[in-house]
């Protein structure tokens, strides 16, 4: 029987389409909600609302379940809809009564609210030392190039000298960044939903949601109760607004790569392992996984379009709607996290041509150099050196011609 069965008959092609693919994403929050679980059992205990035994014994199981699904033991069914009610299933096949009881004080909208916030604090933190390793990479590429110069680009046309070190450090300056905004982003994940049930309290029960806060380390309980329903989403996408941020980086980086990497620039050369073959051309090898870092860039942005579209002009309260944020949430977490283990891998074995990269410093790209010079050896204003350095350029080019 299902947790809302009041006797009425469901179509089944209602309740399929109502579940879609959510027992199957809940996968990846049982470890979360059995945290949650077990210091819910623990708050009702100290409240009085259960026995010591029983507490003792629903924590236990608790531990047990989420071991055993780790191990694959188990997963999330169809019939359960999600791993709220697939915990509570087990409790209750495993304790009887007693796993009747763990559900006082909840509804599944703060319990899924609950373990999406305590998901995302690991995942934001993971996501960040993951983009810190990429940064690392480059900082690593730009020591090894020390006094390599290349050109600076600006409209995609020669426009100052900089440098390989100058590149990549910027690189990963911006990527680093991108890490401390995914740990900033973990703010509105810290607030505890738990206990204010369905968005409205639990009348006529005594919790102690403080302790509930304390222990499963949230900075504050969120107040009032209706605020963690109207909060839903925001985490989420600030979340993947920082994830966006991250990936946009790294689809630049590739952008970078696979320009640098045309025989028309060849100022680098990319890794073998991370290049691939043509099926008609045999002298091609292809920047494919730089190419779908591009791409794959793009679409994080638009995980964080789906999240946000879900939420626009919503009425407050809670919304089945809400349910079909974690599909892009997952996905965007997923994503970003296949580009920084490609990108952590492939920096290393980027290879840059000096000759190549010599050839390009034409003299244009120290006209603002010579411009300079003449307004701090000179005296001229910068306006008069800036003219004068251009039709110096001017002279120089008609007389090569």
């Amino acid at each position: 029987m299902r947790l809302w069965d009041k006797g009425e008959s469901t179509d089944e092609l209602v309740f399929t389409f109502c579940v879609g693919e959510d027992y199957i994403l809940d996968n990846r929050l049982v470890p979360y909600d059995v945290q949650a679980s077990q210091a819910h059992v623990r708050m009702l205990a100290a409240q009085g609302y259960l026995a010591p035994a029983d507490a003792e014994a629903l924590c236990g199981s608790l531990a047990e379940l989420g071991e055993a699904h780790a191990r694959g033991e188990w997963v999330v069914e169809l019939a359960d809809e999600d791993c709220h009610t697939a915990l509570e299933r087990h409790l209750t096949e495993r304790l009887g009564e007693a796993g009747k009881r763990v559900h006082l004080g909840r509804s599944r909208n703060d319990q899924v609210l609950t373990a999406l916030r305590l998901y995302l604090r690991e995942a934001l933190a993971t996501a960040a030392d993951q983009a810190a390793s990429v940064a690392e990479a480059l900082d690593e590429l730009a020591a090894a190039n020390p006094e390599q110069q290349m050109p600076g680009y600006t409209h995609m046309q020669r426009a100052m000298p900089s440098s390989v070190s100058e590149w990549a450090g910027a690189f990963a300056s911006e990527i680093r960044d991108d890490a401390e905004g995914l740990r900033a982003a973990q703010r509105r994940a810290g607030k505890n939903p738990l206990g204010s049930a369905a968005g409205y309290g639990t009348p006529g029960v005594n919790l102690d949601r403080e302790q509930t806060t304390q222990a499963l380390g949230f900075a504050e309980t969120q107040w009032p109760h209706a605020a963690a329903q109207l909060s839903r989403g925001k985490a989420e996408a600030e979340a993947v607004f920082a994830l966006t941020l991250l990936a946009q980086d790294y689809g630049r980086l590739a952008a970078d790569l696979c320009l640098f990497a045309t025989s028309e620039f060849a100022f680098v050369r990319l890794p073998a392992a991370f290049t691939t073959g043509s099926s008609i051309m045999p002298q091609k090898r292809n920047p494919d996984v730089f190419e779908l870092l591009r791409a794959k860039s793009v679409g994080v942005a638009a995980q964080l379009g789906h999240i946000l579209a879900i939420t626009h002009k919503m009425t407050s309260g809670y919304h089945r709607d809400l349910q079909e944020i974690k599909a892009p949430l997952f996905r965007a977490f997923d994503e970003v996290a296949g580009m920084s283990a490609v990108l952590a891998r492939a920096v290393p074995g980027i290879e840059f041509d000096s000759a190549r990269l010599q050839a390009a410093m034409d003299p244009g790209l120290y006209a603002a150099e010579r411009a300079n010079r003449y307004v701090t050896e000179e005296g001229m204003s910068f306006r008069d050196a800036y003219r004068r350095v251009a039709e110096e350029l001017a002279a120089e080019a008609n007389s090569q011609g």
